[in-house]
C-alpha cells in the first residue's frame, strides 16, 4: 500500500484548533461551575465532557490509523463510534430532562460540540505534524564532504 502524505497544517488551523478546544472546555466547565444544579447533576456533565473528548479523540486516532494502513480492529473501531454517539446522546438526554432555561441547555449543547471539533481537529494536527517531521529531512550544520 502506499504511503499516504499528509500536509502540514497552518500555524493558523493549529490555532483555531486549540482555541476551539480550549474555548468549548472552559466555558462548558464555567457554566458548572457556575450552575445552580446538585453537585451529582455537575459530575454527569462533568463526566460526559471528559467521556466525549476521548471517544472524539480515539474514534479520530482510529480512522487515522485506518487510513495510514495500520492495523485496526473492527470491534475497537465499533466501540470508538458507539462510545461518542453514546456521549452525544447522554449529554442530550441529560439535557432533555434538565430543568434549565432553553438558552442554557443551548449553551451546554453549543460548547460540548465545540469542545469535540477542537478535540478531533487538535489530534489531527498533533499526528500531521508528526508525520510531516518524519518525512521533512533535519538539516545538519556539518558541511559536506566534496
Amino acid at each position: 500500500m502506499a504511503a499516504v502524505k499528509f500536509q502540514k497544517p497552518t500555524g493558523a488551523f493549529v490555532a483555531a484548533s486549540w482555541a476551539a478546544l480550549i474555548i468549548g472546555a472552559i466555558v462548558y466547565l464555567i457554566g458548572l461551575w457556575n450552575a445552580s444544579m446538585q453537585l451529582n447533576e455537575k459530575g454527569y456533565y462533568f463526566t460526559i465532557l471528559m467521556y466525549g473528548l476521548f471517544s472524539a479523540v480515539s474514534l479520530q486516532k482510529t480512522v487515522r490509523d485506518r487510513i495510514e494502513g495500520m492495523t485496526v480492529t473492527g470491534i475497537y473501531y465499533g466501540l470508538c463510534w458507539i462510545s461518542l454517539l453514546l456521549s452525544v446522546a447522554l449529554l442530550s438526554v441529560g439535557l432533555f430532562n434538565a430543568t434549565l432555561a432553553a438558552s442554557e441547555k443551548g449553551f451546554y449543547a453549543m460548547a460540548f460540540l465545540l469542545s469535540l471539533f477542537g478535540a478531533v481537529a487538535v489530534q489531527k494536527n498533533v499526528r500531521d505534524i508528526a508525520a510531516h517531521k518524519g518525512e521533512t529531512p533535519a538539516f545538519d550544520d556539518t558541511p559536506e564532504a566534496s
